[in-house]
């Protein structure tokens, strides 16, 4: 008699709408084994039976070859009683229990979907909404779990004969497809005019019409619309920059495939995995010289009031990520603006009417469908440093996709975030869901993204946090909220969590570790235990707590808020303390500024609306406008992003630096800034003076941390905070702290900007929790 074995197995992690069950199940019916497979709120259950050898064998599989889009990150058996089953069945799906199961991001369009798409025979030829298990939309439209069409934005949508044999057959490859659809049975396109009324013919073809003679388009995507526009139109690119109140921050450009996108820029492998990966995230890729006769000079405007330009254009490249995408470019065969469908400082829109209403006045027609989106997803932006991939924005690709944590935490937490590039985190047991983008939390719209967005993660992860983490900062929106909780949330622990805290151990989780490190925390500000706005920091900390061991000087932010716009400001108020007083009249940031200049110095030196700051982003700031950069900004971060792109790659000198006292030690930004001015007052290539204020920060990086280890201080750095998205900085101070024998720690799976605050401060919540 042939043994017979039967194991019930449970399968968890992304493992739901990824084609598991017909993975599972072919594997089942190759092996002749016997048994069941379904979904529940945990993930995946099975049940098997057959002989030892093959079930032993079908186990294995089920970790080391599963579907493509399918993350397991936990496989556990236990022993059943053989009931002699010999058939293999996909049970319907059951629920009720604690949710567990994990949510996949939104997925791009396969080769093989785009295959039909392309072939005149076939019935979804042409077809805009054409997906299968292996791509399509997926978190954008959920709306519980587990993932079944019952529980997204499909659900209004029946399948016709044809679909529903396809989503029920296990060999095929829609095979429990929960958006799968045909033109006969699923959402369809419409071109309305700016008001909403339908214009005649095909929606597609005259959707490029339109592009092809210079008009904006409003596109309804996956997580909702963008705003088109012919690239190489300067006209209709400038006319989108005025309707759209976005005047000087660059626009994204999608290319129809990786031959278009070398045509525009220099594409390396780790960019090319990037642009080509599920994902299809905004890639920012240096520009080739044939980019200025395809790509219009509105799409990335750079230079401020002196005039010049950055020697090297960069560009925000991404391929076409639904059906929709590759219709409209195989259309107009050439690259399009895409750029997300809000005003200036507004949230995507996403909801039709609400589009309707407010890109109106911005688009000359409306390229929309029928499946309502249930979560408003903004494009993710990222970057390779040092052959890694850094996150930028983390959002449509990537979110709800959890991030393992080291170790697992004792209780839930929801971490509230921070205020600009905002994100919200909810993390229980060893897993930390990181939001989309949500924006700045500067308008009554966004808030409500936010609340929004933590109540559906709350019920599809079915978490009810005993921990809620905020910023110090006591008029975050983000913190008002936290400490303001009622109904089932209001019994939550708040702990409040430093800023630049929450950056390095955002570092930390993002590595894997637990320290202690030296975080060196740069960027534009954070509020401090001390009252001051922090931002240029030396820490030694762990998940738990940090020490400040050493920091920027002080210096007056002359009007508050305001200095952070008008970087001219910042360096009124650093020349100011550089020359004792007497700032050299012929500088030309004085000339320019002459007509305020005193009030604003007498701002800083009175200590009227002039809060201290040690923030290393408003040096950037200054030295960018006593250099002629940039005196008035445009967008956040803009002085010292085109800073960056001036700098003379082939300059090695630097300028000299002061770090005095300790415990903690104190930085003198004001030597940078006199050096500064001294070089612009000779004459000095405005390249060569920003390497070698670049090179200086990263020697001070590498010198800062030396100090700490001689104290004591550990070997392991972590550099964080939106200073670090400086490719320039980054990759220098990179270099000096490894050649001084540090271990360096850097982003790679969130941002090192505010958008990874939250992860940082659900992790020291966690390690915080008085049952740890």
């Amino acid at each position: 008699m042939i043994t017979r074995v039967r194991s019930v197995i449970r399968v968890e992690g992304v493992v739901q709408g990824v084609g598991f069950r017909p993975f599972v199940y072919g594997l089942a019916v190759r092996l002749g084994l016997g048994g069941l497979v379904g979904n529940d709120e945990r993930g995946v259950f099975i049940e098997v039976e057959g002989a030892p050898a093959l079930v032993a064998e079908f186990t294995a599989a089920l970790s080391a070859s599963p579907p493509p889009l399918a993350t397991v990150e936990r496989v556990s058996t236990r022993p059943a009683t053989a009931t002699g089953e010999t058939r293999f069945a996909i049970a319907g799906s059951s629920g009720g229990g604690p949710r567990r199961t994990l949510v996949s991001p939104d997925v791009a369009t396969c080769d093989d979907c785009l295959r039909e798409m392309d072939d005149p025979a076939d019935r979804r030829y042409g077809y805009a909404f054409v997906n299968c298990t292996n791509c399509g939309p997926r978190f954008t439209i959920v709306r519980d779990v587990p993932y079944d069409r019952p529980n997204t934005t499909m659900a209004g949508f029946a399948m016709c004969a044809d679909c529903a044999r396809e989503y029920h057959d296990p060999a095929d490859r829609r095979f429990h497809a929960q958006p799968v659809c045909c033109p006969a049975c699923g959402p369809r396109l419409r071109l309305l005019g700016p008001v909403g009324g339908p214009l005649p013919g095909d929606p597609v073809e005259e959707a490029v019409r339109l592009l092809r003679g210079g008009g904006v388009l409003a596109v309804k995507g996956l997580g909702g619309y963008h705003l088109a526009a012919l690239a190489s139109r300067e006209p209709a690119v400038a006319a989108l920059r005025s309707r759209k109140h976005r005047m000087e921050k660059p626009f994204a450009v999608m290319v129809a495939g990786l031959a278009a996108a070398r045509v525009l820029c220099e594409v390396d492998e780790a960019e090319e995995r990037l642009l080509t990966s599920g994902a299809r995230p905004i890639v920012l890729l240096r520009g080739r010289e044939e980019s200025a006769r395809l790509v219009a000079p509105s799409v990335a405007p750079s230079g401020g009031p002196s005039g010049e330009r950055p020697g090297d254009r960069w560009l925000g490249v991404m391929l076409p990520y639904t059906p929709l995408h590759h219709l409209l470019l195989r259309g107009l065969d050439a690259p399009m603006v895409l750029t997300s469908g809000n005003v200036s400082d507004e949230p995507i829109a996403y909801r039709d009417e609400d589009a309707l209403a407010r890109l109106g006045g911005v688009a000359d027609a409306f390229l929309v469908h029928d499946r309502p989106i249930h979560t408003r997803t903004d494009d993710s932006v990222v970057r390779v440093l040092r052959g890694r991939e850094l996150p930028l924005r983390r959002s449509r690709g990537y979110a709800p996709r959890p991030l393992p944590l080291a170790r697992a935490l004792p209780g839930p937490v929801l971490a509230c975030g921070a205020e600009l590039k905002h994100t919200f985190c909810v993390a229980r047991g060893a897993h930390a869901f990181v939001s989309h983008h949500i924006g700045d939390l500067e308008n009554y719209e966004t808030f409500r993204s936010f609340t929004e967005g933590v109540g559906h993660f709350l019920r599809l992860f079915d978490v009810v946090p005993e921990v809620v983490a905020h910023d110090l900062h006591p008029e975050y929106l983000s913190t008002k909220y936290a400490l303001a909780l009622e109904g089932p949330l209001a019994g939550a622990r708040p702990v409040a969590v430093q800023h630049h805290h929450a950056h390095v151990a955002s570092c930390l989780a993002d590595n894997g570790v637990a320290g202690p490190v030296i975080g060196v925390a740069f960027d534009g500000l954070g509020y401090g235990p001390d009252a001051t706005l922090w931002g240029g920091e030396f820490l030694v900390a762990d998940l738990v707590s940090f020490e400040r061991a050493g920091h920027l000087a002080t210096v007056p932010m002359p009007g508050g808020a305001a200095a952070v716009r008008q970087p001219w400001r910042m360096a009124a108020a650093y020349l100011d303390a550089a020359y004792g007083g007497a700032v050299p009249g012929d500088l030309d940031v004085v000339r320019r500024n002459a007509e305020a200049w005193e009030g604003v110095l007498a701002l800083g030196r009175r200590g009227v609306n002039a809060p201290l700051t040690s923030s290393a982003g408003r040096l950037f700031d200054a030295v960018a406008s006593v250099a002629g950069v940039r005196d008035v900004i445009g967008y956040e971060g803009q002085a010292a992003v085109e800073w960056e792109r001036l700098a003379d790659p082939a300059e090695t000198g630097r300028y000299g630096f002061r770090l005095t006292g300790s415990a903690p030690f104190v930085v003198h930004g004001t030597d940078l800034v006199a050096a500064v001015a001294e070089d612009v007052r000779a004459g000095t290539e405005t390249g060569v003076v920003s390497a070698r204020f670049h090179n200086t920060v990263a020697r001070i990086v590498a010198e800062g941390c030396a100090r700490v280890r001689r104290a004591g201080g550990p070997s392991t750095v972590a550099l964080s905070g939106g200073v670090f998205q400086n490719a320039l900085l980054l990759v220098r101070a990179a270099a000096l702290l490894e050649e001084d024998g540090f271990h360096v720690l850097t982003h790679g799976r969130v941002p090192p900007n505010d958008g990874g605050v939250s992860l940082g401060q659900a992790v020291v919540a966690g390690a915080r929790d008085i049952r740890h």
